[in-house]
């Protein structure tokens, strides 16, 4: 062994000490105690390093700059030169641009619009009349800005699958978009976050139901064929906050959360109100809350509500009876109850066939007349078996007219409820809130509904996109750029080439001339690029 050996046997550096570990372990194939030995590791550090090696996660340690510096001096490259008097200091910054009225109607302006796919839905807007509806409804508008450019800048983020205020960012610049609400620019996360803690309740409400008499006309929110009831906890993601804790199912557990509450329209199968200021004291009493509004809203009261048997009380279910209000829910399966059906001899349950696609089409059913604690009259009990369940469902309802076939195949779309909060939470990012605030909560979930509804009209006019679901409506045709050509009367939204403009011009977007109350009934246009 020559002189200077030592270097390599002894490595005084912590990089070269590793270096000469592993080449030991890999190249000399020494057993790991051994190089652990050697090199002063322990065992289990050597194959740790061993592993981090295999993978390509080994750290090296960062060169410094001196180091940078000094190669380049040796390869004939300097340093850059040191900037003059002129150029140094801070970089110039440009006056921020403040959300306000337009001064003027730029006519013979160009305007790009990174969002331009967000105009097809503002023919809805206008179709529906929300530039009055949010006026009618009293909400807060400040020196600069009305009700209706806040509320329709939230609208429009909410559309644009924005998760929370904060994250608007990205719609601010787009002078496009802010031109489309008649304004210069359109409001920063600050002013849409403070004014959202400023809408009341009252305004929410007097807004959805708005919104009702002006779907009713169109086909939607009829109500004829009853309504789908479900709660949906919102968890607040954030410390100290005073929320009640509530059973969130995405986390299987009861945490802080905002409790919301959902109607949704059984023919439309589309939402048409929301409350997130719920408390658990008013929890069961929140679908009466929800009988007085659509009363309020139509003249009438509901029709058929479906439910699960956690959303309210048989006391609640005796004052919907006295009120003459329908109901359709689940009974829990109580021991005595199913020691009772048990011993039903089988010519007891009747065959019945549900004349929709899938398994259990051929359930068997049992009526019973039963009084239940709370509840003063005797309540209508439908037993189901041959369901996939060992132990028969149980279902009681008010409504002594309907087949019980027919009230089985009624309770088993409930499901449309919440396959609409699931597309919610994907297409409008509803479980993406934080705010501690149950009002805050309340504004964002109304303008979910109004959201929904806008997607729900765009689709109806598309061939084959009549169910479709927010997000591939958004994919399809909104998650899009263009330009907006303005003219003293008109303003036509010449969208980017896209694979589905075809259905488009089938729905008869080409041929539309729709008049734009915010724009003093200037005419909004469509235009798509040859293929």
């Amino acid at each position: 062994m020559r002189q200077g050996a030592d270097y390599f046997l002894q490595p005084a550096r912590a990089t070269q000490r590793r270096y000469e570990a592993l080449r030991a372990y890999f190249v000399e194939a020494l057993p790991a105690s051994q190089v652990a030995d050697q090199f002063g590791y322990s065992t289990a550090s050597v194959h740790q390093m061993a592993t981090l090696l295999r993978s390509g996660k080994l750290q090296r340690l960062p060169v410094s700059s001196q180091t940078v510096w000094q190669i380049l001096q040796d390869h004939g490259l300097p340093r850059l030169p040191r900037r003059d008097e002129g150029r140094r200091g801070s970089p110039a910054r440009l006056d921020p641009v403040k959300a306000a009225p337009l001064a003027a109607w730029p006519s013979g302006a160009r305007l790009p619009c990174d969002h331009a796919g967000l105009l097809l839905l503002v023919p809805a807007m206008a179709d529906l009349g929300l530039h009055d509806l949010v006026k009618q409804a009293g909400y807060p508008s400040t020196s600069q800005l009305g009700a209706w450019q806040s509320i329709g800048a939230l609208l429009l983020a909410k559309c644009a699958r924005r998760p929370r205020v904060h994250h608007i960012g990205s719609l601010t610049d787009d002078a496009g978009l802010a031109f489309a609400l008649g304004l210069s620019a359109l409001p920063k996360a600050t002013h849409l976050g403070s004014y959202s803690y400023r809408v009341r309740r009252q305004s929410n409400q007097k807004l959805l139901t708005g919104l009702v008499g002006a779907l009713r006309p169109l086909g939607l929110a009829t109500g004829e064929a009853g309504f789908n009831l479900d709660f949906h906890a919102i968890r607040h993601h954030g410390d100290d906050t005073v929320l009640e804790r509530h059973y969130v199912p995405r986390r299987s557990q009861r945490t802080r959360a905002v409790l919301t509450f959902f109607a949704q329209d059984h023919t439309s199968a589309e939402m048409v109100y929301a409350n997130a200021d719920i408390t658990k004291a008013e929890q069961a009493r929140e679908i009466i809350a929800f009988a007085d509004y659509w009363q309020q809203a139509t003249g009438a009261d509901p029709g058929l509500l479906v439910f699960d048997s956690q959303l309210t009380t048989y006391q609640v279910l005796d004052e919907l009876t006295s009120r003459r209000i329908r109901w359709l829910t689940l009974r829990q399966r109580g021991t005595r109850e199913l020691a009772r059906l048990a011993a039903l001899p089988a010519s007891a349950w009747k065959p019945a066939r549900l004349d929709r696609a899938g398994r259990y089409r051929h359930p068997r059913l049992h009526e019973d007349q039963v009084r239940l604690k709370g509840i003063h009259t005797t309540v209508r009990q439908i037993a189901i078996q041959n369901i996939g369940r060992d132990q028969p469902t149980l279902l009681i309802s008010n409504d002594q007219a309907s087949p019980a076939v027919d009230l089985f195949g009624r309770y088993a779309e409930r499901m449309l409820i919440e396959n609409e909060l699931d597309a919610y939470i994907a297409g409008f990012h509803l479980d993406a809130l934080s705010s501690s605030i149950p009002l805050n909560v309340d504004l964002d979930t109304t303008l979910t509904v109004v959201a929904g509804n806008l997607y729900r009209l765009l689709g109806r006019q598309l061939p084959r996109y009549q169910t479709a679901t927010p997000d591939k409506l958004w994919r399809h045709f909104l998650d899009t750029g263009g330009t907006l050509h303005i003219t003293d009367d008109q303003v036509t939204c010449a969208l980017n080439l896209r694979s589905y403009h075809p259905v488009l011009i089938d729905g008869g977007f080409a041929d539309l001339d729709v008049p734009i109350p915010w724009w003093q009934g200037r005419t909004l246009r469509f235009r798509f690029p040859p293929r």
